[in-house]
């Protein structure tokens, strides 16, 4: 069996990515957030063109699965009437910014985060994948979550940090957008084509963006009330639409902000009974990740989701089910890692999945026989 294609760049409206069941069109919420005018049509877009879900990303996008091809244009338009496309596709892919996503309106994460998205057109040429974080509230909550460059609260105020480093320089709101873009001008300046993210360059970064400590790093929230609204879960991060549309009706909820955590928040919403959704933080589906697996994906080898949920409650920690040595649903080490190959299941126990497995050729029925602890 072949390796599998790893493509360097993420899927967008302008440029979807072909997978097994179709097109995959990615949105880019601006500040992370719909409002409910803009979710309920994008539920009814999923039912419309897609595959009747939409899926939440690790970068905090929304994504429609399953889009025919001769569809695309079509759903461009309506995409755009929702305000949810950016009219030339070299902004939409430059927005790739990760927001701490309990943020009030207008705060001071709000107002970065608009000036950021104001001055995409001045960034340099940099790779599909870099991105950045605005993680200013009281506490970091997004330090585990891929970004290149970070703002971030520091220990005496605001910092910029490259990812990477231990520490950053102390700006300023009135300075931070452009330090930010000079940041981004030396990352453009040393970058090669075998280092593409921050972290692999800041071995060379001068010491004028270092010194500065970040401050204190807070715990994940987890799905119940908020002081913004109610945050629920979604098992593999996929959100069955017509589910979705009416539970941000029947929550009241004004808004819809998306997480990198599975998550999402209503803004305005009541927690309320939502069975189609996680709504208990100790529920082991938050712990587990799994790809679409076969036959939505073409170089994954095995269905992975079914499995996934019937292996949930009996692996202590974290599971990841990947389709293949990729792992995209899950970049960083799990407890458990289940990878197809061949037709079976290669096991790799606190790693990733492209690392070497413990046991290989491993059935789904020994798996649901396999004491995990």
């Amino acid at each position: 069996m072949s390796a599998p294609i790893v493509q360097g760049w993420c899927p967008g409206a302008h440029r979807p990515m072909m997978s097994g069941d179709g097109l995959v069109v990615r949105v880019r919420p601006r500040l992370a957030r719909l409002d409910a005018d803009q979710a309920l049509g994008l539920c009814d877009l999923a039912d419309r063109f897609g595959n009747c879900s939409i899926d939440l990303t690790n970068r905090a996008n929304l994504q429609l699965r399953g889009v025919e091809e001769y569809d695309h244009q079509a759903l461009l338009k309506e995409l755009a009437a929702l305000n949810l496309l950016d009219a030339e596709p070299g902004i939409e892919v430059r927005r790739n910014i990760l927001v701490t996503p309990l943020y009030q309106a207008g705060d001071l994460t709000a107002r970065l985060t608009q000036e950021l998205i104001n001055r995409l057109a001045e960034l340099p040429a940099l790779p599909a994948k870099f991105g950045f974080a605005i993680d200013t509230g009281p506490e970091r909550l997004l330090t585990l979550d891929s970004a290149d460059i970070r703002l971030e609260t520091g220990a005496d105020g605001l910092i910029l940090r490259a990812d990477g480093c231990e520490t950053g320089q102390s700006v300023t709101e009135a300075d931070a957008i452009d330090r930010v873009m000079a940041l981004a001008t030396w990352f453009s300046k040393n970058y090669t084509p075998e280092a593409r993210r921050m972290a692999r360059v800041v071995k060379a970064l001068p010491q004028e963006w270092q010194g500065s400590p970040p401050g204190p790093v807070g715990a994940k929230p987890q799905p119940g009330p908020c002081e913004i609204g109610a945050l629920y879960g979604a098992a593999f991060g996929s959100l069955p639409a017509r589910k979705l549309y009416d539970l941000i009706n029947d929550s009241d909820a004004t808004a819809l902000r998306v997480t990198p955590w599975r998550m999402i928040l209503l803004e305005g919403g009541a927690a309320i009974p939502a069975p189609e959704f996680v709504t208990d933080g100790s529920d082991p589906l938050m712990t587990t990740d799994a790809c679409p697996g076969a036959p939505f994906c073409p170089q994954a080898q095995l269905e992975t989701r079914d499995i996934a949920r019937a292996l949930a409650s009996r692996v202590p920690g974290s599971l990841h089910v990947s389709g293949c040595a990729k792992g995209c649903a899950r970049m960083g080490a799990a407890d458990v890692t289940l990878i197809g190959h061949n037709g079976r299941f290669d096991l790799v126990k606190q790693g990733r999945a492209g690392d070497e497995p413990s046991q290989t050729g491993l059935t789904e029925e020994t798996l649901l026989t396999m004491d995990f602890t």
